[in-house]
């Protein structure tokens, strides 16, 4: 595992760019549908309390799917596990585009809640090609791209729901974007055998012991940039056992710190979305729209914030425990900022600053856990992380209506308190940050 990370080939260079567009086009196609779900569900005569629990299960489906989905990219591929995620949950916006009835709706969130990792696969996909000392600027790239989509996304699906049958032309677009996306990662260029993307050691090991086990032929060879051969090559129970295996060995390892400072970060700014528009218009008056156009501010400097990685991490000498405390401290400084603000301008600039601390630690903190955790495999590891985000949009809604009880800068303040509470635990926790950081540094 001490080995140098793979150099990027003109190949390698271009299933990046490839990977780019697959996010660009993935989030603008969910951007485009995502917005119009609640008063699709409306029209169809759901009450608030159906449409909550549908989306509360929605939500459950994706905590338990993305570890395993994760985990099973580890194991038969990134490209075979990339377009099947892609192919179903295009079936699962195809069933929205014809769901005429609250319970047609409801099946066709299933497929989705379950495969709908499309993203998470990507970042790993990614991981594999790049050092570790690149892999923060690449990521960076990769969620300014993704971010692209979703700022021009609501424009379109706002703009189609206009029309006779928005909902339903919007949701048959969105599922002919996802099938053009599929077709982008089956026509991917190959890339050559990496040295550093191979598969773990304990990967090696728990296949060996599977094989002797269960009597069958399993594949231990270098998976060929998240390519896997023969991706069937083991039966559907052995995947089942090395799933199980992988999620759990990464659940019972050292890594719960990295995982809470995740968990208490996305909650924290999670809550400073949470009743903002509410918030604006209590505070300041605000109308929808002017509220629209500041949260599209933010989302713009989130995703040029992406492309500053690179410098950034040159800049702090690519020690991302570093860039990710003060990522930290500077994301509690604007929400604790725009929780006590006077005026308006104070709220524009917490925002400013808040749009690049979030993009820069969603990054630094995926980093940290590839780096802390490298022998479970990154898709094992970015799906955890993923289940980790999940518990917090479970707990965000409970959290932001008892704080809102209390005030309407109640949910920004609670969130600060997190915020601070994940910079506290990270100051705790700087020896084993250190050392892993110092690890990387000397294999490269």
């Amino acid at each position: 595992m001490g080995a140098t990370g793979p150099a990027v080939t003109p190949n390698g260079r271009s299933l990046q760019h490839c990977l780019h567009v697959v996010g660009f086009l993935d989030l603008f196609g969910v951007s485009m549908i995502v917005p119009l779900l609640n008063h699709h569900m409306k029209s169809l005569g759901a009450s608030p309390t159906t449409a909550g629990i549908i989306g509360s299960c929605y939500g459950i489906l994706q905590l338990f799917s993305s570890s395993i989905v994760g985990s099973w990219s580890d194991i038969v591929g990134r490209r075979y596990s990339l377009i099947t995620c892609i192919i179903v949950s295009a079936f699962g916006y195809g069933l929205l585009g014809i769901s005429i009835s609250i319970y047609i709706y409801a099946i066709a969130r299933i497929p989705v809640g379950v495969f709908k990792h499309s993203l998470s696969i990507s970042k790993a996909f990614l991981s594999d090609l790049v050092s570790e000392k690149e892999r923060p600027h690449v990521m960076g790239r990769f969620n300014a791209a993704s971010s692209m989509g979703f700022i021009l996304g609501p424009v379109v699906g706002g703009y189609l729901t206009e029309l006779h049958g928005g909902f339903y032309i919007t949701s048959f677009l969105c599922t002919g974007i996802f099938i053009i996306n599929a077709g982008l990662v089956w026509i991917m260029p190959q890339t050559e055998k990496l040295s550093a993307v191979t598969l773990s050691s304990s990967s090696v090991c728990l296949q060996n012991n599977l094989a002797s086990t269960l009597g069958i032929g399993l594949h231990t060879s270098q998976e060929d940039s998240g390519n896997n051969p023969n991706p069937l090559a083991q039966t559907f129970w052995a995947q089942i056992v090395s799933v199980f295996k992988k999620v759990t060995d990464v659940a019972f390892s050292q890594m719960w710190d990295i995982f809470l400072v995740r968990l208490l970060t996305a909650i924290a700014v999670m809550l400073y979305y949470s009743n903002f528009a509410l918030a604006m218009e209590e505070r300041f008056h605000m109308t929808p729209r002017m509220t629209g156009y500041l949260i599209s501010y933010g989302s713009t400097l989130g995703a040029l914030a992406g492309f500053s990685l690179g410098p950034l991490a040159r800049l702090y000498q690519y020690n991302t425990y570093t860039m990710l405390l003060h990522s930290s401290v500077l994301t509690f400084f604007s929400i604790l900022l725009y929780s006590v603000a006077p005026k308006m301008w104070i709220v524009v600039l917490s925002s400013t600053f808040l749009a690049f601390s979030t993009n820069i630690g969603r990054t630094c903190i995926v980093d940290l856990e590839l780096s802390l955790g490298e022998k479970h495999g990154s898709g094992t590891l970015i799906g955890v992380g993923q289940s980790v985000t999940s518990v917090g949009r479970i707990l965000v809604p409970l959290f932001s209506g008892i704080a809102q009880e209390y005030s309407p800068c109640g949910p920004p303040q609670l969130g600060a308190v997190l915020a601070l509470a994940s910079i506290f635990l990270m100051y705790k926790s700087r020896s084993h940050y250190h050392s892993s950081t110092h690890s990387k540094h000397k294999r490269e």
